[in-house]
């Protein structure tokens, strides 16, 4: 059964900001002669790795509301140069955007049922708010 993880995206301010990050990570990777994926290191590994690649994103919440996923690749265990073991959370580059559902603030990941998971954003205009305006509309306790 398919399971996806929720993530605050501390520091970005809208998607364009993940997506500025998104891109440098990938570079990173590259340069360093991996696989050209977006990694986001975690201190903990999840315990329900197998629901997660069984087709798992990783929903992003900016500023309170999700506003995009990404497919979930693989994880993958580091050590730091503290010697601490981490999760490195493999993820495609591909930012898919989502209809706009607002959260609370939480500490590391949650999951997150399909069922309870924001659908894709329709492509056509006026479908779905812009993502300024869902923030916005968050903050006013509107969404």
């Amino acid at each position: 059964m398919t399971l996806h993880l929720v993530k605050l995206c501390v520091g970005a301010a809208n998607i364009s900001d993940l997506e500025a990050w998104v891109e440098q990570r990938v570079r990173r990777n590259e340069k360093a002669g991996r696989d050209p994926v977006h990694e986001h290191v975690t201190r903990m590994h999840p315990r329900r790795e197998t629901a997660l690649l069984d087709g798992g994103s990783i929903y992003w919440v900016i500023k309170g509301v999700i506003l995009v996923r990404q497919r979930l690749l693989g994880f993958e265990q580091r050590t730091g140069p503290d010697g601490i073991r981490r999760c490195a959370i493999q993820i495609d580059p591909q930012l898919v955007p989502t209809e706009p559902q607002s959260r609370r603030a939480f500490q590391g990941w949650r999951y997150l049922r399909p069922e309870d998971a924001p659908r894709d954003a329709r492509k056509s205009r006026g479908a779905n708010p812009p993502p300024e305006l869902a923030i916005e509309l968050a903050e006013l306790g509107l969404l």
